[in-house]
């Protein structure tokens, strides 16, 4: 079980199963494939896996961040089927995956002086940069702008994988559009089992939210989604970086994935409160009052605090960097259980924490409670 929701309290709820090793399962006339990885993956391993991303199949991996769902970025077919898979919506654009730097020639039309710069810097790593788009690079990947953002991950698998298949890899969050980012492949496979060709099973991944986003195709950078690498670090490497005004209301295309729709959502309604542990108690007890079963996210420190149906905890408030970790386990973990409506504690929006307000932002639609006294 993961660390970060070790914590869980609830009242007579099941569980549904985890399901690990290697094994195959067919639904809806397609068949989902497990493979399992180590630490020390080898091309053996991968060998069917990157078969079947060279035949335009669709399979998920793990990366440094969230498990990712590929595809050949160079293919139409191949990215349609990402599309189909997620049920996402198709003005959203898709990351693409290298494993080297050489792999962006065919991909951008240049790279600008504070790309290479950041680059040097983070890559590879959690940092996704978006360039003037290249002329091989599928249209549905870029939405059909003149943009494509690319990453290049820090994971012996994912750099491995692309490795071997030859291809860049469209990848997006290997889970249903809207829900929770997968940070296991056990929520991989409870998402899209039978809707896609296979998952690469190389245990949790680390960083836990998605990469930070950063639009270098113009004349001003700026941050478009927040993630693992802070505004701070960038502007360490690069000076002064711009924050879109767009991140929690974009009404526009999105330039990057995570701007416009709603994501990393449960089933049940989530609300965020801006309070004290009292104030929030007082919330989940008038809930409770109408018959409702109540779910709270909290942290470590704040776990034995709230008497309420199911408490997860996501981490620790004195280090963000475990909430940021734990926090999409945390939110698939409510879906086990009958909770109708889900309290979560908000957090400072500074480093690390201004990529887990924005993701609990998403995850609520916006919906917080601020208490007035």
């Amino acid at each position: 079980m993961d660390k970060a929701v070790h914590n869980l309290r609830i009242t007579g709820s099941k569980k549904v199963p985890n399901v690990r090793g290697a094994n195959e399962k067919t639904v809806n006339n397609v068949k989902t494939v497990i493979w399992s990885v180590d630490k020390h993956v080898n091309e053996k391993d991968l060998a069917a896996a990157a078969e079947c991303l060279r035949k335009n199949e669709v399979v998920a991996f793990p990366t440094e961040t969230v498990y990712g769902l590929g595809a050949n970025a160079l293919s139409d077919e191949a990215v349609g089927k990402i599309f189909e898979a997620k049920g996402r919506p198709s003005d959203n654009p898709l990351i693409v995956h290298i494993s080297d730097e050489k792999q962006l020639e065919n991909l951008v039309e240049y790279v600008p002086e504070t790309a290479k710069r950041l680059m040097e810097a983070f890559w590879p790593g959690p940092l996704t940069l978006i360039y003037p788009r290249g002329r091989a690079v599928s249209d549905i990947v870029t939405g059909g702008l003149s943009t494509v953002a690319v990453r290049m991950p820090n994971h012996p698998t994912a750099i491995a994988l692309i490795r071997q298949t030859g291809l860049p890899l469209a990848a997006p969050s290997a889970n249903r559009s809207g829900r929770p980012s997968p940070t296991t492949a056990e929520h991989v496979k409870h998402d899209l089992d039978g809707r896609i060709a296979g998952i690469v099973d190389g245990g949790g991944t680390g960083v836990g939210l998605e990469s930070t986003v950063v639009d270098c195709s113009g004349g001003i950078v700026t941050i478009l989604r927040p993630g693992g690498v802070t505004k701070a670090e960038l502007e360490r490497v690069i000076g002064s970086v711009s924050v879109d005004q767009g991140l929690k209301n974009h009404e526009d295309q999105p330039k990057s994935p995570g701007m416009k729709y709603t994501h990393y959502a449960p089933k049940a309604a989530v609300t965020l409160v801006d309070g004290g542990r009292d104030f929030l108690q007082s919330l989940v007890n008038s809930e409770r009052k109408k018959g409702k079963n109540v779910g709270v996210l909290t942290t470590e420190e704040s776990s034995h605090s709230y008497n309420a149906d199911v408490v997860v905890t996501c981490g620790r408030r004195s280090d963000l960097s475990t909430v940021a970790r734990g926090l999409y386990a945390a939110l698939r973990k409510f879906d086990e259980h009958d909770v109708d409506v889900i309290f979560a504690e908000t957090f400072p929006a500074e480093g690390v924490g201004e990529a887990v307000m924005n993701r609990l932002e998403k995850s609520a639609g916006g919906r917080i409670i601020r208490d007035s006294n």
